[in-house]
Order: structure tokens, then sequence, then C-alpha cells
């Protein structure tokens, strides 16, 4: 991938075809792997997909464009992002974790005092939500246990060191979140975080990093952290169109 980073179209990632393999795969992995009821997708079985798919089916029927009013907009990603929140919630309710909308800026929350641990994403927002999973899904069992996972970080308008630390540390999450991303149907665009720097960014291979890992996440699913696996099984069973899984 020698393209510049803004001319890279990660929608090409993900076809029909590539989203098919790699449910089949995925499937094939769960039924070795010992997970907890609610972890486990029988996919033409379980009720609740049924339904997910179902909800989807229809927020996607309605899903508004750029002659839909500011309005119609929200209240559309707000039906979505509760969508991704009863999904979330029902698929890891045996991790005491719970995805929280929030009003402000994102947030992780360890379990304690007996409460679930919090996944709170900014603003309401379905992309944000899906950034913040991501994190969850690479954080281990001991950065669980930490507030926001025990990572320190700069906001933007970081020095140049600071900018190259953060695209490091954000190439797995935001590769993860590009493949949740793809399999609901919806575009991906990296996040730099990074407009009011005062340093020329044009080397940057930050996108192509980010291309490069979802390449190597889809060829190699084995690599995918536990709980990555059990939310992309299940969005692409649900957001993809039945005849585009069994084509």
């Amino acid at each position: 991938m020698n393209l510049p980073d803004n001319k890279i179209n990660f929608s090409d990632l993900l076809s029909p075809a590539t989203a098919s393999s790699l449910l089949q795969y995925l499937t094939q992995l769960d039924r070795h792997t010992e997970n907890a009821l609610s972890n486990r997708l029988c996919l033409d079985e379980d009720e609740y997909l049924r339904e997910w798919r179902s909800q989807w089916q229809k927020l996607s029927t309605t899903q508004p464009d750029n002659t839909y009013s500011a309005g119609l907009i929200i209240d559309s990603e707000r039906l979505a992002t509760d969508w991704l929140i009863q999904l979330f919630n029902t698929l890891f309710t045996n991790q005491q974790v719970i995805l929280v909308r929030s009003e402000g800026e994102p947030e992780y929350f360890p379990a304690q005092d007996n409460e679930p641990a919090r996944i709170e994403f900014a603003h309401g927002f379905f992309a944000s939500a899906l950034h913040e999973i991501s994190h969850w899904c690479l954080a281990g069992d001991a950065r669980r246990q930490l507030p926001d996972f025990g990572y320190w970080y700069a906001p933007d308008g970081r020095t140049e060191a600071q900018q190259q630390a953060f695209e490091r540390v954000e190439i797995k999450p935001q590769a993860l979140e590009c493949l949740f991303t793809l399999a609901c149907g919806r575009n991906f665009q990296v996040s730099q975080d990074n407009l009011f720097a005062d340093f020329d960014t044009s080397s940057s291979t930050f996108a192509s990093d980010v291309y490069q890992q979802v390449e190597s996440y889809i060829t190699k699913p084995y690599t995918l952290p536990r709980d990555a696996k059990t939310l992309l099984t299940a969005l692409i069973s649900v957001c993809t169109p039945s005849s585009e899984i069994n084509a």
C-alpha cells in the first residue's frame, strides 16, 4: 500500500466475499473456544441475533443521506447507537462491562463495588463507540482494572514526538475500529487527532499502517483479540445481508 494517506480507500478491505470468508473462519474458531453462552454465536438460531438483524435492516433502509435534515440525521445516528449499545451489552453481559453514551469525552471506568465496568464514548457518536470498544478489546485483564486502561492521553496540540508516539499506539485500535465500521456497512477514516499540529504531517504513514494492520487481521483472524472476534462475528452476521454472505 504505497498510496498517499489521503488516497487510501478502506472500503475495499471488506468486500462481501471477504466478509463471508472471514465470518466462516471466525465461526470455526469460536467452535474450538470455550466461551460463555452469551459469547457463543449460533448465528441462525440465536434469538437475539435474529432480532438485532431485523432492527439493523430497518435502520439501514432508513439511513439518511445529504437530502435529509440535520434533525433526521441526528435521530438516525441516535437509533443506530442505541442498537450498538444493546448489542454490545448483551454480547458481553458475562464480563461485567457496559457500553455507555457520554455527553462529554470518552473514558473507561473499571468495575468496582459490584458495579460493572463502563466504556463511555464521546457525545453519543456511533464512531466513538466503536473506537472505545476497540481499545477495550485490546486491553488485557490487568489494564481493564485501571481507569482509562492505565494510559495517559496527550490532547491535540502535541509535539511532533508525541504525535508519532500517539500514532504508533493507535494503529491496532483503529484497525479494529475499521473492521467493526466496515462490518456495519459504514465508511471508515483514520483519526490522527491533530487538528492543531504546528509541524509538517505530510510524511506520516499512519493511514497506511492502519490499512496494513487491517489486512493482517483479515488474513490472520486468529491474531484478533478474543472479544474482537466475538463482536466482529456478530456484526458481520447481523449487518451483512444474508444473500451476500451466502453468495
